[in-house]
């Protein structure tokens, strides 16, 4: 039997070691070019070019036929996907299920809309992948990984909403006032799978800071955390160490947005994803 784990691009997962993993891509839209986010995707390149680009863009999700590629020769199938409430990715990968399982009897397939993206969703790709590895029957999994999700957050701080405000994720007039005031803005992924602002912080440190307060106040205590930064190495390091100076057994990892977190992340973005201190352990 061939167990797969699927998980679209905004994971910025692309390869996982240790069984078979397909990443399906989103695309990112310009007036002149379509950039499909990919591990030849050079990000930061793509995050400079918009930091100065006039024209409208976008984003686009896979398609069921994407999908169902994706899942084509696997027995059972875990999926995770970027937030339903921003995107069409979950439901196109749920179609995409019961049109599989009605052309593969006896396949199944397992949809988990993450209600987030990048680390967060890394977060429950690599769970996932340990209760796959570990052997567990297909329900057992799924319960798990739901029980798991439970337990998973997601941060963010952001030097530009420039990109959320053309997607109409936020107000265009609030983004105008960031940039001019130049403010930070913390946020996280709701309940709902929304992007809420918690505050506005002036300068960097401050909005590292803030962002360790918010992950203590909501149960984090010696679990993993996954930091990915957009072109800022130096925040996502000082970041590490500020979570290790009060949590000194975080496992806590650092990476590069790929091309579709690295598009509303923008330059200098940083997106958390964490566990809270009731998620299960294996």
């Amino acid at each position: 039997m061939k167990t797969r784990i699927v998980a679209d691009s905004s994971s910025n997962v692309y390869t996982l070691k240790g069984v078979d993993f397909i990443s399906a891509p989103l695309k990112i839209i310009t007036d002149n070019e379509e950039y499909l986010d990919t591990p030849q995707l050079d990000a930061v390149e793509l995050a400079e070019m918009l930091h100065t680009y006039k024209g409208k863009t976008t984003t686009s999700c896979p398609n069921v036929s994407d999908w169902m590629a994706a899942y084509e020769g696997a027995d059972q199938v875990f999926v995770v996907s970027i937030t339903g409430t921003l995107s069409g990715s979950y439901n196109a990968a749920v179609l995409a299920a019961e049109e599989y399982k009605q052309e593969h009897p006896g396949a199944q397939v397992f949809v988990l809309d993450s209600l987030s993206s990048g680390p967060e969703m890394r977060l429950l790709v690599e769970r996932v992948a340990k209760l796959v590895k570990a052997g567990l029957p297909f329900d057992d999994i799924c319960e798990k990984i739901l029980d798991y999700h439970k337990h998973t957050h997601l941060l963010f701080s952001l030097e530009s909403l420039a990109n959320l405000a053309r997607n109409g994720r936020v107000s265009p007039a609030v983004a105008a006032v960031a940039r001019m005031l130049g403010i930070r803005v913390i946020g996280k992924a709701s309940d709902a799978g929304e992007l809420e602002v918690l505050c506005k912080t002036r300068g960097e440190h401050g909005a590292l800071e803030r962002i360790v307060l918010e992950m203590k106040a909501n149960g984090f205590t010696d679990g993993r955390v996954c930091i990915a930064h957009c072109c800022n190495p130096a925040a996502a390091d000082r970041l590490k160490k500020m979570i290790h100076a009060v949590f000194n057994k975080a496992q806590v990892d650092v990476e590069k947005c790929g091309g579709l977190c690295s598009y509303y992340a923008e330059l200098g973005g940083l997106m958390v994803g964490y566990e809270d201190g009731e998620a299960p352990k294996l």
